[in-house]
């Protein structure tokens, strides 16, 4: 079982740029983060899969001159989301009045707002060329940046984040240094750290700086610190899905099985059909020795999402190590019915009929299974055995041939030869390949080295 599967259940887009836009009059702070980040809600609702949002709230800003009537209309047509007009007009302004910053602005608004990336990219260079301190241009600029990928990205969002707001400011830095953290997460993760904890410092009460830490420590497999922004984080939204997600995830690659197990069971209360927390606490209680429980999470998965295939193997795989192998033969049998050319499941259902002592049947399956798949070589370890059992001795003989890997790395499988050749009544070749199962075995199976010494004795002349 892969202990370090993760249940994101709901990952935080961190594509979506929503860019400010200011007005000559007045400067207007969107109220959604930038790269997909909303702006802080009610501690009770649930932080993960926020989506940005699109109102605009303003605040007024004192300019020395006033804006030109091309420039009024502009913004006007801006409000309008008449973007095709205002780029006519804002070409205008800055074709008569290059070093205009605002006009530059707005035309770096719109021209993102028509799809023009490159050009919305010149544009804002030009606002920040022409006024290098103003927060709104060197952040839109750096979110541009970012999302067409260009190296440069961090050093507007930077420059942003030591710059101040028009309103809202520490709302509005706050957004900076989330921004600013995405950009570093892949280059330089403890500088996107450290950018996280200054967003959480200017807005204390937004759990979302501390998940987005919380994840990125994870990913660096810094657990105990992944560990405490997550509860920080857990202890401004104690409904945070994405929090309890990620404790539980910590929780399972430390082998701490029963807190992982509480915080899974939290997302199962919280939402019971969410087939992904049964799942991942099914698996979590399986590997805690409890398979009752675990199989009572995972039929609960498979009835939520009966056609999840995923789901359907993992309950096969538990039903055989719990000891249930009717009911694994089952659900094997279900899989195959829909997926008759996967050899693993053949080689599983094998498996389950081996424990039931089905050997004619099992011997079909992993015949099946290494005709599927040539390579599978567990598959004919258990062939082998089957074909023993079912007193096909031939094909034991076939598959345990001299060239065989599985003599190499198993001894089991010299038994298996030994005792086919001791029932084709070649007594030489019994003999020797009970002693090298014997050399190989050191005690790893009481049984069968029991039985042969004994065939030894039986069969080797006295001395």
């Amino acid at each position: 079982m892969a202990m370090d599967h993760h249940v994101r259940m709901a990952g935080r887009n961190q594509n979506v740029v929503v860019l400010l836009w200011v007005s000559f009059v007045s400067l207007s702070v969107l109220c959604g983060y930038a790269l997909g980040f909303a702006a802080p809600q009610d501690s009770s609702s649930q932080t993960a899969h926020r989506k940005p949002a699109q109102t605009t709230r303003h605040t007024t800003v004192s300019e020395s001159e006033s804006p030109s009537p091309e420039l009024t209309k502009a913004e006007a047509l801006i409000q309008t989301k008449n973007y095709a007009e205002a780029e006519s007009l804002l070409r205008k302004t800055v074709e008569t009045d290059p070093g205009n910053y605002v006009a530059w602005f707005d035309l770096g608004f719109v021209e993102n707002a028509l799809g023009k990336t490159d050009d919305s990219i010149a544009a804002y260079r030009k606002s920040v060329s022409a006024k290098p301190d103003v927060f709104e241009s060197n952040l839109n600029l750096g979110l541009q940046l970012a999302k067409s990928g260009q190296p440069d990205a961090d050093q507007f969002l930077r420059a942003a984040t030591q710059l101040k707001p028009t309103s809202h400011v520490a709302e509005g830095k706050a957004r900076a240094w989330l921004s600013l953290a995405h950009v570093l997460e892949s280059t330089k993760p403890d500088e996107a750290v450290a950018a996280y904890r200054q967003a959480a410092t200017l807005q204390p009460k937004d759990p979302e700086p501390h998940l987005a830490a919380g994840l990125l420590l994870e990913k660096q497999n810094q657990f105990s610190d992944a560990e405490s922004e997550y509860k920080q984080a857990l202890a401004l939204d104690p409904a945070s899905s994405d929090a309890i997600t990620g404790l539980a995830n910590i929780y399972m690659r430390a082998r701490r099985f029963p807190e992982a197990a509480a915080e899974l069971r939290k997302l199962v209360a919280a939402d019971p059909e969410l087939v992904a927390a049964h799942v991942q606490l099914g698996r979590v209680l399986a590997a805690d020795s409890k398979p009752d429980d675990a199989i009572a999470e995972l039929e609960t998965a498979a009835k939520l999402a009966p056609t999840d295939v995923s789901v359907q193997r993992d309950l096969a795989d538990l039903y055989t190590t719990a000891g249930k192998p009717e009911k694994a033969e089952a659900e094997y049998r279900a899989l195959i019915s829909v997926h008759p050319d996967d050899a693993e499941l053949h080689h599983e259902l094998g498996q389950a009929l081996l424990r039931q002592k089905k050997f004619p049947d099992a011997q079909k399956e992993f015949l099946t299974a290494v005709k599927l798949k040539p390579d599978l070589e567990p598959a004919y370890l258990n062939l082998a055995f089957a074909a023993n059992e079912n007193k096909d001795y031939a094909l034991t003989l076939k598959v345990l041939g001299p060239q065989s890997k599985l003599l190499q790395e198993n001894p089991g499988a010299y038994f298996l030869l030994a005792s086919a050749y001791d029932h084709l009544k070649d007594v030489k070749k019994a003999v020797a390949n009970y002693h090298l199962f014997l050399e190989g075995a050191h005690g790893k199976y009481p049984d069968q080295e029991w039985q042969a010494k004994h065939r030894l004795i039986a069969l080797e002349p006295k001395k």
